[in-house]
């Protein structure tokens, strides 16, 4: 399989830390909350974290704040087939191909929820074939990319597809929470909202490098599911994340990848770029310490963080284009995706 094209997409709006804590601090929610909440919201909103900013299909952060089943639902609906449209349509633009080529379009998303599902919508919206092959997949939090990646490679290997679109789209924003719990805070204050696609082919395209997907693998733990999910709580979903995270991040992450440079019969020091996934600055920080690496290795990741705070499942399309927009030494490349089950994907990347 053949990334033939990545396209990204966020809301116009983009605010800052500092602008999130004042808008908070305005709210009546602050109010609301005690002094311990205060506390942590203030120290990831105005310490370094490692996020400068984030965007959000907000008109303005006062909204942010209207946390109720309706609009939260309503906010999810309005966005979420606009922005995975908008990916698409960068995807196919740079893959230079027509929306009536696709045979398949894959759409993963956690944030929110729509019968008939967001493959639908992208069919209207890009002008794709009737007869195209749609997917919905849900449930698979941060990791997602991957698994849709590897549910296109599987289409395009069984030769019923010749062009496969994949999409990831969160709109966090409409999956937010506020109570004095840690876990849920520090996640209000790290998701943005946002979406990314890419054109998966048999053939690779002529008019750009070739990146191929060569080898993919998963790991799901599920001892580990309830260091980081979501629940529902008065018909809202409430996203848990516990101290944990970083840890399991980074032992499942170089776990799976210690396997697949097994079997693939490379060393570490092959990798030329690292796609990976990032949760916040902590997790970064602890995957550089199990992989024994500088932070230079995920300077990728590390800087599509600081321009729009974790994305969750779309995050790995960021780093992807980013990595291919500077130009990164060909070779090989790991990309890599972890997040709720507790799940962790992989995948070599051969790219000329």
């Amino acid at each position: 399989m053949f990334i033939n094209g990545v396209g990204t997409a966020v809301p116009p709006r983009s605010f800052s830390k500092a602008e999130c804590w004042n808008a908070f601090k305005s709210s009546d929610w602050f109010h609301r909350l005690g002094p311990r909440a205060h506390a942590i919201a203030q120290a990831v909103l105005l310490r370094d974290n490692g996020i400068d900013s984030r965007h959000l299909a907000l008109p303005s952060l006062d909204d942010v704040f209207a946390i109720d089943p309706d609009t939260l639902a309503g906010r999810f609906s309005k966005h979420a087939p606009q922005l995975a449209s908008d990916a698409g349509a960068a995807a196919l633009a740079q893959a230079q191909l027509d929306g009536q080529r696709i045979d398949a379009v894959i759409v993963s998303t956690c944030t929110g929820y729509l019968c008939p599902g967001l493959s639908g919508y992208v069919i209207e919206r890009l002008g794709l074939r009737p007869e195209v092959q749609a997917y919905d997949l849900v449930g698979q939090g941060c990791a997602a990319a991957m698994p849709n990646l590897r549910m296109g490679n599987a289409l395009l290997a069984s030769g019923q597809c010749d062009y496969v679109l994949s999409v990831c789209v969160e709109v966090c924003s409409a999956a937010m929470y506020l109570d004095d719990d840690p876990g849920v805070l520090i996640s209000a204050c790290l998701f943005g909202d946002g979406a990314g696609a890419a054109v998966l082919s048999r053939e690779p395209a002529s008019h750009r490098r070739s990146v191929e997907w060569k080898h993919g693998r998963s790991l799901t733990d599920p001892a580990c599911r309830d260091a980081l999910y979501f629940e529902q709580r008065h018909g809202m979903l409430r996203n848990i994340l516990t101290r944990r995270v970083p840890r399991l991040a980074a032992e499942h992450a170089h776990e799976l990848f210690s396997t697949v440079l097994d079997d693939a019969g490379i060393r570490q020091d092959d990798i030329q770029a690292w796609i990976m996934h990032a949760g916040g600055r902590d997790v970064l920080q602890a995957l550089q310490k199990q992989f024994e690496l500088d932070a230079d290795a995920f300077r990728y990741s590390a800087e599509m963080l600081r321009r729009y705070g974790n994305l969750s499942s779309a995050f790995v399309y960021f780093v992807l284009q980013a990595a291919l927009d500077d130009d990164a030494p060909g070779g090989w490349w790991w990309m890599s995706s972890f997040g709720a089950g507790f799940s962790c994907h992989g995948a070599l990347l051969a790219v000329d």
